[in-house]
């Protein structure tokens, strides 16, 4: 049975044209909502979170509230399919629901908790990053009464910086579609976008624009605004009586490929104007080989305007940005702010402070323009990019055969254009999908030649090429360039159709990006100071580190990924400070990733986890030396999927002792119907880890593990204490429960330690536990060799901590 079949039911399809009930995949980082103005027998407003999906919906009687003191009524209706969050226009009369549907707000949301145990509560807590709704929010139950049907719920604004203290603010302040600028009269009409505005004067020409310079840090000072960097087209779209035109940083009219633009350009009430811009895939989030397929596919486009150029007749690219900026800002005053035109923000401040802050969040760079210079054409020193992606454009010169079937390539060739001739960048040979084989079969083919565009002497490298006329222009992204000037760990991102081959130089990036000394590259990530030694004892130095880390990643992940993590660093090696970290800091790569999560004084914060080989290696480069995790996934933090118990020896016990103490605790708890397997934690002790299904809540688990801890050390205390006390400790064990705690942290299968010899905690059969000698014997050169075999620790649970489980902890004890 679906959770759509209530939706399906109530709909003939073949009358409505609502879209059909399908189950999307799994919600993305940012799982959207939506509210949808409804005008059918009642007007409500139709609250929708993204979740599992589909989408939760509530239909909200008198819409919603930004004032905390004002309840809503928040009706719960059937799911609905996560297309429908596109949905706008009229269901016909007769059908379910008939009537006007305005698309009111989009955004995503972000749950303060595990949302599916705050819907079985009754109180779902979460925060809203839309265009019209922001902040906290909660959805709360109410009681049912008698014989009622329906599930009542009430919508409340949390009193934050985005509340505010009028009840119906938000419903009267905004009235038309926040996509499309439509009234719902409009939509109900069938007219396709707001009212278009009579342009009065000639539609301004096509005119060469300004670009920005490279450098390696934004320039300084307060006449300077910054602006993200977009990763899209360049583009100008004039407006005027004459037509809407929209048109390439070289020139070309791509009025017909960016269509989907021309009409709200149309809608803007002005005589005439040339704004500059980018154009994006999608709603602001995509990236260039997200556009690319977005143009060949007609999915949605999104220009952002950062310059007026012209308006109504008057040339205006004399005047200083700031008055280029106030006029832009008044002609898209009235456009509305999730719709396909939209402005380009700005920030004033230190660049090197918006940079990092961008760059935390997943950006590409800023581009840095001084406030009070005129707009000049081709490049100069008024606008400054600074780039947090490595990322250049490359002239294709040959092709490397493949061996591979289907591969009709192994490597595209790449040069730039410097002093007036081609200059060798070396070659890209991942990044390529199905489709991008094809295109570039298809496009190199017509531009064969036999001899190499570039000037001898050639690499050895280049021997067997298959050569081509220099015309088509690609995006790469790479690590860094060698000392030859050629690109490392280059992947394709695609053609570059809006850039002619002519104009394409990389040297700025080259100067760049050359790898400084003591600097290393593993898996694609850069590592300074490579060659500082971390260890001294053991001889292992930071990029040593970086390569143990590659080396054990998928394994790593297999138990630690998507697990909210904590961090300890150690910036001047072990013999110097260190310090644990929980939440990111500044300066942290975008692939170490924030989770938000309720503290036990209600407060949300940041912490961190990791998902990829690039999010490991990036927290190395901080400094992290080991990696602690929570004993649950953050899709459901409130559902433990590990157990742990740290058996933890007094000093001067010996090691026999601890590894007769873990299969105590082994046969313990299988005989409680859990399985157990082993880690030596790279210390002293050994971990006991039950993986667990996600079943239990933690309060479960943390009372089950504190119960075993204590009934061992009753029933033998003179080998185990169950309490923290180092008096009480004294010749014992200390079985560990600790770890089973909400917020607690356990180190993580193959995470390396901070100690003297450089030790990897490692999963172990019980047999290879019995003939070790002792806890921290494994060193990271021992790795190679252990992946022979699979991991000993189960990364499928079979285990859980139900009531029959708990019930023979109590005949154990009774026992």
């Amino acid at each position: 049975m679906s959770s759509l079949d209530a939706y399906r039911a109530k709909r003939d399809f073949d009358l409505t044209a609502e879209p059909g009930a399908d189950i999307a995949d799994a919600a993305t980082e940012r799982p959207a909502f939506v509210v949808q103005k409804h005008d059918a027998t009642r007007l409500h407003y139709d609250f929708r979170l993204e979740h599992g999906g589909v989408l939760w919906s509530w239909a909200v009687t008198k819409g919603p509230s930004a004032d905390p003191s004002e309840k809503r009524l928040a009706v719960r209706t059937e799911d609905h399919p996560v297309a429908y969050g596109d949905f706008e226009g009229t269901i016909p009369k007769g059908q379910y629901g008939g009537g006007t549907v305005m698309l009111w707000d989009q955004g995503w949301w972000e749950p303060v908790g595990d949302p599916e145990a705050g819907l079985a509560k009754g109180k779902l807590k979460f925060r809203l990053h839309g265009a019209r709704m922001s902040g906290g929010w909660t959805l709360v139950r109410m009681r049912g009464r008698g014989n009622e049907t329906r599930e009542n719920w009430l919508l409340i604004k949390e009193r934050d910086d985005a509340a505010g203290r009028t009840p119906d603010a938000l419903t009267n302040k905004y009235k038309t579609s926040v996509t499309t600028g439509r009234t719902m009269r409009r939509i109900a009409a069938g007219a396709e976008t707001a009212k278009p505005a009579g342009h009065a004067k000639p539609t301004p020409p096509f005119r060469k624009v300004q670009l920005a310079s490279l450098r390696d840090a934004p320039p300084e000072g307060g006449e300077w605004r910054h602006e993200a960097k977009f990763d899209g087209y360049r583009c100008l779209i004039a407006i005027g009586k004459d037509g809407v035109r929209l048109y390439t940083r070289n020139g070309k009219d791509w009025t017909d490929r960016f269509g989907d633009l021309a009409a709200p350009a149309d809608a803007l009430a002005c005589d005439a104007a040339l704004i500059d811009g980018e154009v994006i895939a999608g709603q602001g989030g995509g990236d260039f080989s997200a556009l690319q397929k977005a143009l060949k596919s007609g999915a949605p486009l999104t220009f952002y305007a950062f310059d007026l150029l012209h308006l109504d007749g008057t040339d205006l690219t004399g005047e200083p940005l700031t008055a280029r900026r106030a006029a832009l800002e008044g002609l898209l005053a009235d456009v509305p702010p999730r719709g396909p035109l939209r402005l380009s923000p700005f920030i004033e401040g230190a660049g090197d402070e918006v940079l990092a802050a961008i760059c935390e969040g997943g950006g590409e760079g800023i581009v840095s323009k001084l406030a009070d210079a005129a707009y000049r054409a081709g490049r100069g020193t008024a606008w400054i990019k600074s780039k947090c992606i490595r990322r250049a454009e490359f002239v294709i010169v040959g092709w490397a055969p493949s061996d591979k079937r289907g591969r009709p390539f192994s490597s595209l060739l790449l040069a730039s254009q410097e002093d007036g001739a081609l200059t060798y960048r070396g070659r890209v040979g991942t990044g390529f999908d199905a489709a991008a084989f094809e295109e570039l079969a298809r496009a190199l083919k017509p531009l064969a030649r036999k001899t190499p565009p570039l000037p001898k002497p050639l690499p050895p490298e280049t021997k067997g090429a298959r050569w081509v006329t220099p015309k088509l222009v690609a995006e790469v992204a790479y690590a860094e360039f060698t000392d030859d000037g050629a690109v490392r760990h280059g992947v394709f991102q695609g053609l570059r159709e809006d850039k002619a081959a002519e104009d394409v130089s990389a040297g700025a990036e080259a100067a760049q990006a050359r790898p400084a000394k003591g600097e290393a590259t593993v898996a694609g990530v850069r590592i300074s100071s490579a060659d500082r030694v971390v260890f001294p004892k053991a001889k292992l130095t930071k990029g040593g580190i970086a390569e143990h880390y590659a080396e054990v990643a998928d394994r790593f992940l297999s138990h630690a990924a998507d697990h909210p993590v904590s961090l300890l660093r150690c910036p001047g090696g072990i013999d110097g400070e260190c310090f644990f970290q929980k939440h990111a800091g500044k300066g942290f790569p975008d692939a170490v990733k924030p989770v938000p999560i309720e503290e036990s004084d209600g407060e949300i914060e940041d912490y961190m986890y990791l998902d990829s080989a690039e999010g490991i290696l990036g927290a190395v480069q901080m400094g992290t030396i080991e990696f602690h995790i929570w004993g649950s996934r953050r899709d459901r933090l409130e559902r433990p999927d590990r157990l742990v118990f740290d058996l933890d020896p007094d000093e001067g016990l010996a090691f026999a002792e601890v590894k007769a103490a873990a299969v105590e605790v082994r046969d313990a708890l299988a005989g409680l119907g859990l399985e157990s397997g082993a880690m030596v934690t790279g210390g002293k002790g050994v971990h006991v880890i039950v993986p667990l299904r996600r079943v239990a809540g933690w309060e479960t688990v943390k009372t089950f593990s504190q119960t075993v801890a204590t009934i061992l050390a009753q029933q033998q205390p003179d080998r185990y204490v169950a309490t923290m006390s180092k008096a009480k400790r004294k010749g014992r064990i200390f079985v560990d429960w600790l770890r089973n705690d909400r917020g607690a942290t356990a180190i993580a299968p193959y995470s390396l330690r901070a100690r003297p010899g450089a030790g990897v905690a490692v999963p172990v059969t019980w047999d290879e536990l019995a003939d070790l000698e002792r806890a921290d014997g494994f060193a990271p050169a021992d790795m190679a060799a252990r992946f022979a075999a699979p991991c000993p620790l189960a990364a499928v649970p079979t285990s859980s901590i139900t009531t029959k489980v708990v019930d023979a902890l109590g005949d154990w004890a009774g026992g």
